[in-house]
This record gives C-alpha cells, sequence and structure tokens, in this order.
C-alpha cells in the first residue's frame, strides 16, 4: 500500500484521539478562520469553508465552536490573525515533505519546523524545493458501512471524480479535481451518504521507498510536524511496507 494511503487512515485513527485532547478542534477552527477571512462566512458560497465544517462537524466539534471560528474571519468577533505558510523539505532516504501551516508568528514556527527535519534526520528546503512532485486533489473520504462500492463508483464518477478506492479500515477514499471536489460533496449529500472528511490534498507523483532506520525516522518526522499546535497538514511521498506501518501505528 502507497505511503499516502497507509499514512491517511492513520490520521484518521489518529484525528479521533487528538479531537478529545482538543488539539483537532484548535486546528479545525484555525482553517475556518482563515477560510471565512478569506471567502466569506456562508458555507454555500464558500468551498473552502464548507469543507473545513464538514471537517470539524467528523470530528463533532460543537457548533458554538464553528460559529465563533467563522465570526473570528469575519470580523464580528476579535480574534487572532492568521498567515498561511508552507515548508517544503526533504527527510531520511530523500522522501519530499510538503508542510501547510497556520501561524500567528513566522519567526517562532519557522525555527520550530527546522528543529524537527532536523531532530528526524531530514532537512529544511526552500519554497518549491519539493512542490513539483506534488499534484493537488480533492479527497473526500466516506464510511463504508452500508455502501454498496460499485453504486456509489457510479455516483461519484457522475459528480466528477477521477476515482474511488476501498482503504483498510473499511472506508472510501474518493479522488477528484480541485474544480470537481466541491460537486462530489454535495453529490454524497444528496445521496445521503455520511462524509468522515474532505479536503484539498497534495497527493504525489512519484514515491520513495525507505525502509529499517529511514522508515522509522520519516515516520517520526512526519507524525511530529503533525502534532505541532501551526501545522495544519502534512504531505510526503513515502512508501513504506506494512509491516513497519503496522508497527508505527500500534
Amino acid at each position: 500500500m502507497s505511503g499516502h494511503s497507509k499514512w491517511a487512515t492513520i490520521k484518521r485513527k489518529k484525528g479521533a484521539i487528538d479531537a478529545k485532547r482538543g488539539v483537532a478542534f484548535t486546528k479545525c477552527a484555525k482553517e475556518i478562520t482563515v477560510a471565512a477571512k478569506s471567502g466569506g462566512g456562508d458555507p454555500e458560497g464558500n468551498a473552502r469553508l464548507r469543507a473545513a465544517v464538514l471537517a470539524a462537524k467528523a470530528i463533532n466539534m460543537p457548533n458554538a465552536n464553528i460559529d465563533r471560528a467563522i465570526k473570528r474571519g469575519t470580523g464580528e468577533i476579535e480574534g487572532v490573525s492568521y498567515e498561511e505558510v508552507v515548508y517544503e523539505g526533504y527527510g531520511a532516504g530523500g522522501v519530499a515533505v510538503y508542510v501547510e501551516a497556520l501561524t500567528d508568528k513566522r519567526t517562532r514556527t519557522y525555527p520550530e519546523i527546522r528543529k524537527i527535519f532536523e531532530k528526524c534526520a531530514g532537512t529544511l528546503g526552500n519554497n518549491g524545493s519539493v512542490a513539483y512532485l506534488f499534484e493537488k486533489k480533492g479527497i473526500t473520504v466516506v464510511s463504508g458501512e452500508g455502501q454498496e462500492e460499485d453504486a456509489l463508483m457510479e455516483l461519484v464518477l457522475e459528480a466528477g471524480a477521477d476515482d474511488l478506492e476501498a482503504q483498510a479500515d473499511g472506508a472510501f477514499e474518493i479522488t477528484a479535481g480541485p474544480s470537481e471536489h466541491h460537486q462530489v460533496i454535495k453529490a454524497l449529500e444528496e445521496a445521503g451518504i455520511t462524509t468522515v472528511s474532505a479536503q484539498l490534498s497534495m497527493i504525489p507523483s512519484t514515491t520513495t521507498a525507505v525502509e529499517g532506520k529511514e522508515a522509522e525516522q520519516v515516520l517520526r518526522l512526519v507524525s511530529m510536524l503533525d502534532d505541532h499546535d501551526d501545522v495544519q497538514n502534512v504531505w510526503a511521498n513515502f512508501d513504506i511496507d506494512e509491516e513497519t506501518m503496522a508497527a508505527f501505528d500500534a
């Protein structure tokens, strides 16, 4: 299984744990605030905000928290101003790593991210150093419970999706182009199908195989970056065997 697919499964499990700690709530609130600031507070007319609200509801974030985050973005209530930043670099074995973050202080976040890379035998590079190795795609995940794969495939393809793939945890992952992403979400909603998550993702065009110590260093790097308060998303093009991934997930 590709690193992207397996890591996505791990992140969904991790997300449930993070939600209990409040980590996921904080990250969702940041994204909602920035989305509302950039495109307005109406989810129907703001695709990014709609996806952010959907992600928040998927982890049972209270509606009051969602409303407050939107109002901070639209300026109805005071709040911290966040800046969108991207960090790019390489992990052990030459694995490309692309990090999306929201920060209220670049001068704090940059050295912290650089230190994480260095701790895990990685190197933080310049913007553009690995971005060309990834392609932006809309990734929507739905529960596999009560779903017929063929019928679901037909539905999402008609809505403009590129592909549907069954995941190890029983869920289905739907891939679509950035412009078709919103159409897929809407089609699923109209069909009464529960969406677990939906977001624009950076999918690697090629993968880099790593094993042994290098594989452990890469997984540690990605996990530590993902745990950083300012980091919203981490994408990497690693390909690691099932046994190593399962041991890390344990």
